[in-house]
C-alpha cells in the first residue's frame, strides 16, 4: 500500500492549507491564525488568542474536553524561515508532492505536526474524552521563542494548566527527553577614533573585539577538551560561536566601533550566565584598563538578544514512557538544537519533544517531509486518542 493511501484526506489538505500561507517570521501569521481559529469553531471549539505588543501576530490557545483537568498539549510554532536567497525547485509555499516526499517551506518544520493535530479535531470529538486535548499554536519561535513566552505568562496563572505537553518538532516521531539552551548575546565594543597614523592614540574597537572573539575561542576550545559531556547530544558539549562581526569605516582611520554576535548552545547543566560573566570578567580584568588608560569613554557592552532554557526529562518519567508508548520507540534522544519545550518545563509543565519530520530538512531549501512521516504522526495521534477517551 502506498503511503498516501494510509493517510487520511483532511491531513493532506491540512498541510496544503498551512504551508500555503507564507507564515515567515518577520510577517504575520494572523492569517493562519485566523483560519485555526475558525476552523475550530465550526467544531464548536472556543480559542483564545494571545497577541504581540504589534497586534499583528498571535499564539492560539484552545482546549478539547473537559476544562477542569489538567490534559495534554499539544503544541507548535506557526512561523517559519524565510527563503531569500535559497535556491528552490518549485513554490515553496505551495505543497508538491513527488517520489514520496511532500515539498514545501515548513513541511517538515513544523506545520505538518500542526496539521495532523487538526486532523483529528473530528475524531477527538467523536466520543467524550476523559483527558482534555490543549492546542498551543505560537508565534516567533524562529527568532528567539518569543511568542509562546506571552502565552505562558496567561497559562502559569491559570488554575488549571496543562499536565504535560508535546512540542512537535521534527524529531522522526522518536521522543526527545532533552535539548540544548541556547543563549546569545551582541557585543558593542565602543573605542576612540583616530587617523591611523596616529594608531597608538587611539582605541581601535575591532582589535579589542578581535580579543574578546579569540577568549570565546578559547572558551570553546576548553569546552571541547574538558567537557563537561553528555554524549546524548551531539556535538556532546556546550558550543561556543560567533556568527556576526562588523566595524569600522575606512582603513586610515582607527575604528570608533565594533560590534559582534555571539551564542552559547549549552548542556542543561552548564549555566550560560557563568559562561557569559566569564567573558565579562575577561574583558573587565584585561581590556577596560588598557582602553580607559587612553580614552575612559570607551567601553564594551553587552546587550541579551534571546535566551532559552534547555530540556532535561528522564527516561522513566510518565510522560516519556507515555510518548515511547505513542510513537512506538523504544529509546530516546537528545538533541543540539532549541525548541519551546525548555520554556514549558520551566514554568512547571512536563514536556517532551516528538513529531514528524526531519530536522535535517528544516531550513533549507526545497525542504520536505516524507509521506511515512505524516502516516506515523497520524499513528502516534490514533494511540494518543485511545488514551485519552473516558
Amino acid at each position: 500500500m502506498a503511503e498516501a493511501d494510509r493517510i487520511q484526506p483532511i491531513s493532506l489538505e491540512m498541510i496544503r492549507t498551512l504551508i500555503g500561507m507564507p507564515t515567515v517570521s518577520r510577517d504575520s501569521n494572523l492569517d493562519l491564525i485566523a483560519y485555526v481559529q475558525d476552523y475550530l469553531t465550526g467544531f464548536g471549539i472556543d480559542s483564545t488568542l494571545v497577541h504581540d505588543e504589534t497586534g499583528k501576530k498571535a499564539n492560539l490557545y484552545a482546549t478539547i474536553g473537559p476544562k477542569d483537568k489538567g490534559g495534554i498539549c499539544l503544541s507548535g510554532h506557526t512561523d517559519v524561515v524565510p527563503i531569500d536567497g535559497q535556491d528552490w525547485h518549485t513554490d515553496p509555499f505551495e505543497v508538491v508532492e513527488k517520489d514520496g516526499l511532500l515539498y514545501g517551506r515548513g513541511t517538515s518544520d513544523m506545520k505538518s505536526f500542526i496539521a495532523i493535530a487538526l486532523a483529528f479535531v473530528p475524531e477527538f470529538l467523536a466520543k467524550p474524552l476523559k483527558t482534555p486535548i490543549h492546542f498551543a499554536f505560537s508565534y516567533d519561535e524562529e527568532v528567539g521563542c518569543i511568542g509562546v513566552r506571552r502565552l505562558l505568562d496567561i497559562l502559569e496563572k491559570q488554575p488549571v494548566k496543562p499536565a504535560a505537553c508535546i512540542v512537535g518538532e521534527p524529531t522522526s516521531m522518536k521522543p526527545v527527553v532533552a535539548h540544548k539552551g541556547k543563549k546569545s548575546t551582541r557585543c558593542h565594543v565602543h573605542g576612540l577614533e583616530c587617523h591611523s597614523s596616529l594608531a597608538p592614540t587611539g582605541v581601535n574597537a575591532v582589535e579589542f573585539a578581535a580579543e574578546i572573539v579569540t577568549h570565546l575561542r578559547g572558551m570553546a576550545k576548553r569546552k571541547r577538551t574538558e567537557g563537561p559531556f553528555d554524549p546524548g547530544f551531539d556535538p556532546p558539549h556546550t558550543t561556543v560561536h560567533t556568527g556576526l562581526m562588523h566595524g569600522g569605516t575606512a582603513l586610515n582611520i582607527v575604528p570608533k566601533d565594533c560590534y559582534f554576535d555571539f551564542e552559547f548552545r549549552h548542556l542543561p547543566e552548564d549555566d550560560p550566565e557563568e559562561l557569559l560573566g566569564e567573558v565579562r570578567a575577561f574583558v573587565e580584568t584585561k581590556l577596560l584598563p588598557e582602553m580607559h588608560a587612553i580614552d575612559p569613554a570607551t567601553g564594551v557592552r553587552f546587550e541579551q538578544i534571546s535566551q532559552i532554557p534547555g530540556l532535561d526529562m528522564k527516561d522513566d518519567d510518565p510522560l516519556t514512557q507515555l510518548v515511547m508508548a505513542l510513537s512506538g520507540a523504544n529509546s530516546t534522544g537528545k538533541v543540539a538544537f532549541g525548541t519551546e519545550a525548555g520554556l514549558f518545563q520551566q514554568v512547571g509543565i512536563p514536556t517532551i519533544v516528538c513529531g514528524p519530520g526531519d530536522i535535517a530538512q528544516a531550513h533549507k531549501p526545497n525542504e520536505f517531509i516524507a509521506l511515512s512521516q505524516v502516516a506515523k504522526g497520524e499513528a502516534f495521534m490514533r494511540r494518543l486518542l485511545d488514551r485519552v477517551r473516558a
